[in-house]
């Protein structure tokens, strides 16, 4: 079977937010705390463990440690050089909690860096050299799907998607592309661009699917979904926070409940039609576990797409 082949397909949950959580050793980091990715390499049994606990949890698709895992953000790192062993050991851990395990899937993560390119930040060549190498790694560590995701910005994007598509015909491979955008309590991107534009600007790529992630949580997140059913052509995607962060003793919190979470999801897909679900920051292995009993049985609703 191949992710295209589900109804329904559950991604897993944050990876950031539960690292925080683990007791991970200091040696582990060298010297280079808050790269998670780094964490692939020197500290694989951490990463597999997290990976573990989710396919435990019913997810159907494990988002591979590497976020952040292109030359641009790994630089300030001082780890340019190692873009190919980073995500090559994302997918390897990835599959090493599978296990083998039928039905479980790995999607390489591919998010926006620290740059921008609408902002001046990075140059549009520069931006598509890093996402190429990237994209090359993964597809060929042998990822089931890519998954572009938290975008911030439309030219970031579709510079990401054409490195996507690009790299996969110089390889003579087909791996579905997964895009999903990030739209702030404003109700637009971060560059002021709301859920319409992105969803012109991206109709044309073939997607397996499109929608959200990050930001908030599912009921901000409702009027976007709400729109993209009435006028996205193909799969819609939604993997929210969950909710928005607090500040509590010192220390970031997340406060849906797994049964709230659940909830909440089971609505977008049964009223909207949603058909690719998972959580962003904050998201538990509890949180899907709970999300994948709800989803037992439920088909996505039926859309009317206008044109």
């Amino acid at each position: 079977m191949r992710p295209h082949d589900h109804e329904v397909l559950i991604l897993d949950g944050a990876c950031g937010t539960n690292l925080q959580e683990m007791d991970i050793p200091a040696s582990a980091w060298e010297g280079k705390e808050g790269c998670n990715e780094l964490l692939s390499l020197t500290s694989p049994e951490t990463i597999i463990a997290l990976h573990t606990e989710f396919v435990e949890a019913g997810a159907m698709v494990l988002e591979t440690n590497t976020f952040g895992a292109n030359r641009i953000v790994l630089e300030e790192y001082g780890l340019a050089d190692q873009v190919e062993a980073i995500n090559r050991a994302g997918v390897r851990n990835a599959r090493a909690a599978i296990g083998g395990k039928p039905g479980v899937y790995v999607a390489g993560s591919i998010g926006p860096g620290t740059k921008l390119p609408s902002l001046g930040h990075i140059s549009v060549d520069d931006l598509a050299a890093a996402y190429a190498e990237q994209v090359r790694a993964l597809a060929l560590a042998g990822v089931d799907a890519l998954i572009v995701e938290t975008c911030q910005d439309l030219l970031q994007i579709k510079i990401a998607l054409t490195a996507c598509f690009d790299t996969m015909e110089s390889l003579g491979l087909d791996i579905p592309v997964m895009a999903s955008v990030t739209i702030e309590r404003t109700g637009t991107m971060l560059v002021g661009t709301d859920i319409a534009a992105a969803a012109v600007t991206f109709e044309p790529y073939p997607l397996f699917s499109f929608g959200l992630n990050c930001a908030t949580g599912p009921l901000d997140m409702e009027p976007h979904i709400r729109y993209l059913s009435r006028h996205w052509p193909g799969r819609i995607s939604c993997v929210p926070n969950q909710g928005l962060p607090e500040l509590i003793d010192g220390k970031t919190c997340y406060a849906l409940s797994p049964a709230t979470y659940a909830r909440e999801m089971k609505r977008l897909v049964t009223e909207y039609g949603v058909s690719v679900v998972g959580g962003c920051c904050g998201t538990t292995p509890a949180h899907t576990r709970e999300l994948v009993r709800a989803l037992a049985g439920v088909k996505p609703a039926v859309r009317e797409v206008s044109a």
